[in-house]
């Protein structure tokens, strides 16, 4: 079905996040394009995560906004464009989606073109160096 995302993953996002948010983010992530990024996986418990993220409804309530790339060789840069690793190994930063604002380090928005990608907080910045 999905090759870059395992299916517990997306059951992840769907519990931990409300089905509204995670079905406006995940056609974003199924059309990925092509730019530099950071690679990262999604883990299934919060005590697993280097960030916990929680994924905002509007654009101006996050601290970056995020543009999935299609392929792992475009990954690199600390610039918004992330690439969801299939293996926890593989990925620089490991990810917990949140339910709640308060309970997230990081809050994200996704966009859908690659020149809307970046930091809006670079106070934030630091969590994913």
């Amino acid at each position: 079905m999905i090759n870059f995302i395992g299916h517990s993953q997306i059951v992840q996002v769907m519990c931990k996040t409300s089905i509204f948010r995670a079905l406006l983010f995940l056609p974003v992530i199924l059309s990925f394009g092509y730019a530099s990024a950071q690679k990262v996986y999604i883990v299934n418990y919060e005590s697993q995560a280097d960030v916990r993220v929680f994924v905002a409804e509007y654009e101006s309530q996050a601290d970056l906004l995020v543009y999935p790339v299609k392929y792992e060789s475009n990954a690199g840069k600390n610039d918004g464009k992330w690439f969801f690793e299939q293996y926890e190994s593989n990925a620089d930063k490991k990810i917990f989606f949140v339910e709640y604002e308060s309970q997230a380090d990081l809050k994200i928005f996704f966009v859908e073109y690659e020149s809307q990608a970046g930091w809006r907080n670079q106070a934030r910045q630091h969590l994913m160096y």
